[in-house]
C-alpha cells in the first residue's frame, strides 16, 4: 500500500484499504489478507462530500518501536483531521501489533522487578479523530493497539456502533474509547476487552450516551481522570446504560485528582450488570498513578449522579461501593436506588465506604449503604467550587 495512495483522497468520497497481490504476482498467487502500512498517516480535510472509509482484509502498523519510521511522531498512527462528515466501516480487523510496545520498561510495572523505569514513551494511538464532526465508526474489529485504540479530541457528533475491541488485561493504556472535549457522542452495541478503561471520558466532554455496552475484562467505564496538575476540567450529561461489565477492575468510575477544578454534573447509570468486578462503583477523588502525589484543597466538583439499577457480584478484595469525596468539596445529589450487589465468592457482604458523599437512598439497597450523609451539606466553598 503506498502513502500517497492514502493521502490523496480529497476530490473522491471513498477509500478502501483491502488486501491485493503484488502486480507482478496477481496471476500466480492468491491475494494477501494483511496490509501493513508502513508508517503514520494523517488525513486533512475538508473533503469535497461525505467519506466513506472502507476496511477489508487486515490492515497493520508497524512491528513495534524498532520497527517504527524514525522521523515519524510515535503517538498516533492513523490520523483524521478536519474531517466533516465520514463513515469507517467494513468487514476488516486492524491488527495494532502492540506486544513489543506493552512491554517497554517506561510502561507501569514492566520496569526490572514490576518498576516504572524513566525514559521517553510515546506510544501510538491506533485511530484519532482531531477537531471533526458528523462521525460514523460502524462494524469495525480492531485488537491489540499500542496504545487507545480510538481517540476523539474536540470532535462533535459522533456514532459508534458495533465495534469490537481486544487486548490482553494486562496490556497498558490500551483504552477502547477515549473522547476529550467531544460532545453529541453516542457508543452502542460494541464490546470492549482490555487492559484499561473500556470506555474514558475526558475534560470539556458532554452530551456522551453509552449504551448495550459488553465490557471487561477490563478498568471499567470512566469519567477521567480529571484535574491533572490543577487543570479545569468539565464533564456533564453522561448517560450508561443497558450495559454489562465483568471480571474488571473497577465498574463505573469517577476519578479525579487533587487539586483540580471544575465540575462533573448530571451523570445516569442505570441497568448495568456487574459480573466479578472490583469496585462495581467507585468515584475515586484522590486518583494517583504514582506513590508522589500531594494533598490539596481545590478538587472537581461532583454533584448530581444517579446510580440506579445496578446489579450483579463484586469481587470481594473492594467494597461494592466507595466514593471517596473531597475533604473540601462534597460530592452533592448522589441518587442510589435499586442496587443489589452479591459477593462472587463467599457469603461474607462488605460494608460500602463513603467518604464526604451526600445524597439520598431512593429504595433499599443490597448491602445497605449506611455511610452516605443525608441530604445536602450546610455550605460549600464557594470560592472553591467551579460548576462550569
Amino acid at each position: 500500500m503506498e502513502y500517497s495512495e492514502l493521502m490523496n483522497y480529497r476530490e473522491v468520497s471513498h477509500i478502501s484499504v483491502s488486501p491485493s497481490p503484488a502486480p507482478e504476482a496477481a496471476a500466480s498467487a492468491p491475494a494477501s489478507s494483511e496490509n501493513s502500512l508502513d508508517s503514520s498517516a494523517i488525513f486533512t480535510g475538508p473533503c469535497k462530500s461525505y467519506l466513506v472509509f472502507q476496511i477489508e482484509g487486515s490492515m497493520m502498523p508497524p512491528d513495534g518501536p524498532d520497527s517504527w519510521p524514525a522521523k515519524l511522531s510515535r503517538r498516533q498512527w492513523l490520523v483524521f483531521y478536519r474531517i466533516n462528515g465520514m463513515s469507517m466501516q467494513g468487514g476488516g480487523l486492524i491488527d495494532g501489533r502492540g506486544e513489543k510496545w506493552w512491554g517497554l520498561p517506561c510502561k507501569p510495572h514492566k520496569g526490572v522487578n514490576g518498576s516504572t523505569l524513566p525514559g521517553p514513551c510515546d506510544s501510538p494511538v491506533a485511530i484519532r479523530f482531531f477537531w471533526s464532526s458528523n462521525l460514523t465508526v460502524q462494524g469495525i474489529k480492531i485488537k491489540n493497539s499500542p496504545q487507545f485504540n480510538f481517540r476523539f479530541d474536540n470532535c462533535h457528533d459522533v456514532y459508534i456502533d458495533s465495534l469490537y475491541v481486544k487486548a490482553p488485561s494486562g496490556s497498558p493504556n490500551t483504552d477502547g474509547i477515549h473522547i476529550e472535549n467531544t460532545n453529541n457522542v453516542k457508543i452502542h452495541n460494541s464490546v470492549i476487552s482490555n487492559g484499561d478503561d473500556c470506555v474514558s471520558i475526558g475534560a470539556g466532554s458532554f452530551n456522551v450516551d453509552i449504551k448495550n455496552i459488553t465490557c471487561g475484562p477490563s478498568h471499567g467505564i470512566s469519567i477521567g481522570s480529571l484535574g491533572i496538575r490543577n487543570s479545569r476540567a468539565c464533564v456533564s450529561n453522561i448517560t450508561v446504560t443497558d450495559s454489562t461489565i465483568k471480571h474488571s477492575d473497577n465498574g463505573v468510575r469517577i476519578k479525579t485528582w487533587q487539586g483540580g477544578f471544575g465540575a462533573v454534573s448530571n451523570v445516569k447509570f442505570n441497568n448495568i450488570h456487574m459480573d466479578t468486578v472490583r469496585n462495581p462503583i467507585i468515584i475515586d477523588q484522590y486518583y494517583c498513578d504514582t506513590k508522589k502525589c500531594l494533598n490539596q484543597t481545590p478538587a472537581v466538583y461532583i454533584r448530581d449522579i444517579s446510580y440506579s439499577s445496578i446489579k450483579g457480584t463484586y469481587d470481594v478484595r473492594s467494597p461494592p461501593m466507595h466514593l471517596a469525596c473531597s475533604d473540601s468539596i462534597p460530592c452533592t445529589n448522589l441518587s442510589i436506588s435499586d442496587i443489589e450487589l452479591f459477593p462472587a465468592q463467599g457469603q461474607r457482604f462488605l460494608d460500602p465506604f463513603c467518604w464526604n458523599a451526600y445524597g439520598d437512598i431512593k429504595t433499599i439497597t443490597v448491602p445497605p449503604v449506611f455511610c452516605l450523609l443525608e441530604g445536602s451539606p450546610q455550605s460549600l466553598p464557594a470560592n472553591d467550587v467551579d460548576k462550569c
